[in-house]
Parts: C-alpha cells; structure tokens; sequence
C-alpha cells in the first residue's frame, strides 16, 4: 500500500513539474510572437488614429468645399445665360 502512495506521489510530482515547464515553454512562445508582431507592425507605415481622423476630416471639409464652389459656378453661369 505503501508503495502505490510514493509511486502516485512521484507520478503528480512529475506531471506538476512538466505542467510548471509547459506553461513556461506556453508564455516565453508568447512572448516572443508578441515580439515579433510588434516589430512587424513598427516597419510597417499604418497611422496614427489621430493622424487618420485629422485626414479624414480635411477630406470631408475639401468635399463640403467643393460642392459649395460647385454650386457657386452653377449660379453664376445660371446668371451669364450658360449651361
């Protein structure tokens, strides 16, 4: 009876062990994909959600501008009798 205790005492001693040295393997696989996703993206050219945004909005003011203008000009040639 004895013997059976120390044989499963050893047995969980060991599969701790080995769970301890697979979460270890686990977090230092994950430390080094983040790594290098992180490189990965730092050579790439992506903006800044700022800097998109700002884009963004001169965009939409360049598009409000140019339909006032474009109405502007309507009027105008509306004006001079041309079409």
């Amino acid at each position: 009876m004895q013997t059976q205790n120390a044989f499963f005492d050893e047995l969980a001693k060991m599969m701790g062990e080995a769970a301890g040295a697979a979460d270890g393997v686990r977090r230092e696989a994950e430390t080094v994909f983040r790594s290098q996703m992180q490189r990965l993206v730092a050579d790439m050219d992506f903006v800044t959600r700022e800097e998109f945004e700002a884009v963004r909005d001169m965009a939409r003011l360049a598009r409000e501008e140019n339909e006032r203008l474009k109405a502007h000009i309507a009027a105008i040639e509306a004006r001079l009798g041309k079409t």
